[in-house]
């Protein structure tokens, strides 16, 4: 299946999401939100994949929200909003919920939606000369694409709230020195990295990768004990699996796991 607003592929393991509107910065529009969660369907439904990159076409990941397409819908503007939104959470809380490891390729400015993708991104590679900005509040709205869940606990909320309020532009260096993002490269270098990296991860234990997704994106909202519970309950599950095993035989006889993702 072909789409209009992105480029979807799978090899090795690894599926590349690429916002493709690079005349129009790949802002956000409601098209690209439907794509988006269909993506993520497909993605549910292939036990093949084992990771996921997320990164754009020409030289912007993705500019924010598409505001030419929110003020040409007039007074349908909240129910096209209520709509694009829905999509885009939808297509978010798959992804974040699914085992794969979700790496960001940063390639170039991330603002309002775009950096909010990043903040979804369990790891995230850079790009020299990316930016990151807010810029919600710029044109009199809030954050969506699930920044005030991911940002608060990756990065703190005291800085949450200054690049949520103010608006202030990171540069890529500022970026990794806040845990934006995990390593800066050059901009030529920044998709090989990330693939690179994605496919590492491809080879990995894919249930326990998703089990530490699962188990970090709950620890603000548990109790210590109930924390420790969920911890006990995914460990003493994985010990079971065909990785569990094969990550413990590896162990006990010095030589490198061959993980299958199951």
């Amino acid at each position: 299946m072909s789409y209009e607003t992105l480029r979807y592929d799978v090899a090795d393991g690894v599926a590349t999401i690429t916002f493709n509107r690079p005349e129009a910065a790949n802002a956000m529009s409601p098209l690209c939100a439907r794509e988006f969660n269909d993506v993520s369907l497909r993605i549910e439904a292939d036990a093949t994949v084992r990771a996921v990159v997320l990164t754009g076409a020409g030289k912007m990941f993705c500019a924010g929200g598409d505001l030419g397409a929110f003020a040409a819908a007039g007074d349908g503007a909240r129910t096209l909003l209520l709509q694009m939104t829905g999509d885009l959470h939808l297509g978010i809380s798959r992804l974040s919920r699914n085992p794969a490891p979700v790496i960001g390729a940063i390639n170039g400015t991330a603002a309002g939606a775009g950096f909010s993708m990043v903040m979804l991104c369990d790891l995230a590679v850079s790009a020299q000369s990316a930016v990151y900005t807010m810029a919600y509040t710029n044109a009199g709205l809030s954050p969506d694409g699930s920044s005030t869940y991911f940002m608060p606990r990756k990065i703190g909320d005291r800085r949450t709230r200054e690049l949520m309020l103010t608006n202030r532009v990171l540069k890529a260096d500022e970026a990794l020195e806040w845990g934006v993002v995990n390593k800066v490269v050059a901009d030529d270098q920044v998709l090989d990295e990330a693939m690179a990296l994605a496919r590492k991860l491809a080879n990995g234990p894919t249930q326990a990768f998703g089990q530490v997704k699962s188990l970090l994106n709950g620890s603000f909202d548990n109790s210590l004990e109930t924390q420790m519970e969920l911890e006990a309950r995914a460990i003493a599950g994985l010990i079971a699996t065909a990785d569990g095993q094969e990550g413990l035989d590896a162990f006990l006889n010095k030589r490198k796991p061959d993980f299958s993702g199951q």
